[in-house]
């Protein structure tokens, strides 16, 4: 078998390293010019936190992102498994208490927990969560990981080629475009997401940190040479736009309440990225004349696409069905 994967962002490679483990034929196809230039991968957040996600998301996203845990771990060593802290400052508790009624595998940590967790922030929080499975990894790292094992495998990712229709037929083709496939997806939506990196040498942190604000919540996750992601708004819309300026001042506001050293930290970089969706917000397995379609994965590509690949996999190479991927449209379930 010979298997062609149109997109090189996590999904994209994830497909192409699950299926050249396997011994298959694989080349990978990407539009843009280099490794992170088209697609929203670029700018992810890096968290593998499947249990937070149970806040807005359905069971379905945490089992996925719960298996994917482990591929990253034995695939990437920057994938570390440090667990998520969530806070909130005293006047916004009853945020933690929602949290905690959406979510789970988790503890309840008070002040002196929140400071053995995080010095840095002592005296801060006295009301926290805190999910010690979830990990976290630099997207940027992960992504270019991934593409030197590929290489190592004999398989090319080949930058700047526009494909065409004319590809189905010659091989086996795993569509891992987003919203490059909606002519063919026509109920994906785009989903905008801004970001910040700071730079702040006087603060530490061991892993990401969310605080909980009934307007404003914010992730803050860590990377190297004192370097924060902040993020990330979510706006519906298909606009790959450079970020407002009224989600700057939340941002910076937000990081700022998590932390007063944030006022004086570097702005690093400034990111959007548009993530496609489907209506409920679930990834979807799709085939159409062909091509079988990695999509939908909202804000979770880092979390489950390697969840996803293996089925892509286990699709091509097994004939298997996977109904709660590969529905038009697949029911939400939430947690009993």
């Amino acid at each position: 078998m010979r298997v062609t994967v149109i997109g090189a962002g996590v999904a994209g490679l994830a497909c192409a390293l699950e299926l050249a483990e396997r011994g298959v034929s694989v080349e990978v196809l990407e539009r843009g010019a280099r490794l992170g230039a088209a697609g929203c991968s670029w700018y992810a957040g890096g968290m593998l936190a499947p249990w937070c996600e149970l806040e807005s998301s359905g069971p379905l996203i945490a089992q996925l992102g719960a298996e994917s845990i482990p591929w990253w771990q034995e695939r990437f060593p920057g994938a570390v498994v440090n667990g998520t802290l969530v806070v909130a400052h005293g006047r916004d508790a009853p945020e933690v208490a929602q949290f905690a009624g959406r979510t789970g595998h988790f503890e309840r940590v008070g002040a002196e927990a929140i400071a053995a967790l995080e010095p840095d922030l002592a005296g801060r929080f006295s009301h926290g969560l805190y999910f010690a499975e979830e990990a976290h990894l630099d997207p940027r790292a992960a992504l270019a990981a991934l593409a030197a094992r590929l290489d190592e495998l004999g398989t090319p990712v080949r930058f700047g080629v526009e494909v065409s229709s004319a590809f189905v037929g010659r091989r086996h083709v795993i569509d891992c475009t987003g919203l490059g496939a909606r002519r063919e997806l026509a109920d994906l939506r785009g989903v905008k997401g801004e970001m910040l990196l700071l730079h702040l040498g006087e603060l530490s942190l061991a892993r990401p940190v969310r605080l909980l604000h009934p307007r404003i919540p914010v992730y803050v996750v860590p990377r190297a040479e004192g370097l924060f992601m902040v993020g990330a708004t979510m706006i519906e819309s298909d606009e790959d736009t450079r970020i407002s300026a009224r989600s700057m001042l939340e941002l910076l506001s937000a990081a700022y309440a998590l932390h007063p050293a944030f006022g004086e930290a570097e702005i690093a970089e400034i990111g959007t990225g548009v993530r496609a969706a489907f209506p409920d917000n679930l990834p979807r397995l799709r085939r159409r004349d062909g091509t079988l379609y990695v999509n939908g994965l909202y804000r979770h590509g880092f979390l489950i696409a390697p969840a996803l690949a293996r089925r892509a996999a286990a699709v091509l190479l097994e004939g298997r069905h996977f109904p709660e991927l590969m529905n038009e449209d697949p029911p939400q379930r939430r947690l009993a």
